[in-house]
């Protein structure tokens, strides 16, 4: 009842202690990988970490119909960015942290002083 003759298995078993016995040469090593700074996500400045929050504060349905309702552009608004100093682009973005993607009344009241506060900055811009 031998499906293997006698050499074959002889064969067989060398062949799977070799295989078995390569395998294991290597030792095995783990460690943590090294943190590195990539130059895609770093962030240099505070204005770089806010710019974001407030382009993002600007394509918020509400506050885009409220900078129409002042007579104010969303484009020229968004332009404006640009030209904000470093303070008054971080005050708008922490007021901007607060609002939120849906439309509850915290949201508009939250998106009408970022209205109120870009429609200002916009305002002292265009006076000579």
């Amino acid at each position: 009842m031998t499906l293997f003759p006698r050499p074959l298995r002889f064969w067989t078993a060398v062949l799977v202690v070799l295989c078995m016995s390569a395998i294991d040469i290597g030792p095995a090593a783990a460690a943590l990988a090294p943190s590195r700074v990539s130059g895609a996500t770093s962030i240099a400045s505070a204005r770089d970490a806010d710019m974001p929050l407030a382009q993002r504060v600007l394509e918020n349905k509400i506050v885009a119909q409220k900078l129409r309702d002042y007579g104010v552009v969303p484009a020229d608004a968004q332009a404006q960015l640009a030209n904000m100093s470093d303070g008054d682009l971080h005050t708008l973005a922490s007021a901007s942290k607060g609002l939120p993607s849906g439309g509850d009344a915290t949201g508009a009241v939250i998106g009408v002083l970022v209205v109120i506060i870009l429609v200002i900055i916009v305002s002292q811009a265009h006076e000579p």
